[in-house]
């Protein structure tokens, strides 16, 4: 590869994703330049990325911090799940229009949302997509401005998975909905309805399986989507009873999940009520099937679920 097809910019680079995309770059040998209207502050998370100034709605600051850059990675999200409707087209535009001047790949990290209840209980990249909320409506929005600009020269690669954990993903379901008390883990939250899987996505193994595919990407069509299938529980408490063996807490109570609290407070709350459109991903199975990556990579990466779980507490703080 030339100089540039080994350099990245990350934007969102403080959050989960974003943040274990860029250390997986950097082990990777890729020189790596991070997005933050705070760089210095932003620098404590990982002092080994080059910081630079710059807001993902701010188009020029994005395109500036792009100079030079082979891939964008567009892990940028409004926090808190705040003015979706806002914030996200807005910011991926900021992207689209760097990368275009740049010459360089987006990655964009791709969520279940855009499924409804007619995509069926397994879903491949070929699979209809007609939301039932309005944040699905937005990621679909999302992925067909980014097909148009790929038509118009703007490569992309899309990789989509279910919820994720990990050491340092503070913002999960599974940090603040399962195990939401800080300290030790004394008791579990399931979200799901009795007998109703999920999917959910090991970060580490997740980053290192995009940086993969990057790593291939002349190989790749200029708008290409891939599903990582991660981990997949049959009925979600198995994943409960997962963190609570982890934990070295085999009796510590599995208790369902308030959704009625938050939809009490969601009239009142946007947190909440971002929460709220999501349960029916918790009270009907929706799994990603990965038959089209595996093939184009042949093996993908696989921690063990123990060692997934031990470490995602360990870094949570979630362990005695």
């Amino acid at each position: 590869m030339a100089e540039q097809d080994r350099t990245a910019l990350v934007i969102g680079a403080t959050g989960g994703i974003g943040g274990e995309v860029a250390r997986t770059l950097q082990a990777c040998g890729w020189r790596v330049r991070a997005l933050h209207r705070d760089p210095e502050r932003a620098r404590a998370s990982n002092p080994a990325l080059d910081w630079v100034l710059g807001d993902a709605m701010d188009a020029a600051s994005v395109a500036r911090a792009a100079e030079g850059m082979g891939v964008i990675v567009h892990g940028a999200n409004p926090p808190g799940y705040r003015n979706w409707k806002g914030l996200a087209l807005p910011m991926l535009e900021s992207t689209i229009a760097a990368a275009a001047v740049n010459g360089a790949r987006v990655l964009l990290p791709g969520t279940v949302y855009n499924f409804g209840f007619d995509a069926g209980e397994a879903v491949d990249e070929a699979a209809a997509q007609n939301p039932t909320t309005r944040k699905g409506a937005i990621r679909v929005a999302m992925e067909r401005r980014l097909e148009a600009a790929a038509s118009a020269g703007v490569k992309t690669l899309i990789v989509r998975a279910g919820d994720f954990f990990g050491p340092r993903t503070g913002n999960s379901w599974l940090a603040q909905g399962m195990v939401p008390t800080p300290g030790p883990v004394k008791r579990i939250f399931n979200p799901a309805r009795a007998g109703v899987g999920h999917a959910w996505a090991y970060v580490p193994d997740l980053a290192e399986t995009m940086v993969r595919l990057l790593e291939r990407r002349d190989a790749l069509a200029d708008f290409d989507v891939f599903h990582f299938a991660g981990c997949w529980f049959d009925d979600n408490r198995e994943f409960a009873e997962a963190i609570r063996g982890a934990a070295g807490r085999p009796q510590a109570p599995i208790y369902p999940f308030p959704w009625p609290v938050v939809h009490a407070l969601a009239p009142f709350n946007e947190t909440f009520r971002e929460m709220g459109e999501m349960t029916y991903l918790w009270r009907r199975p929706l799994r990603l099937l990965d038959g089209k990556l595996r093939r184009f990579l042949g093996a993908v990466p696989t921690t063990t679920l123990e060692e997934a779980v031990g470490t995602t507490l360990k870094g949570l703080g979630r362990l005695s």
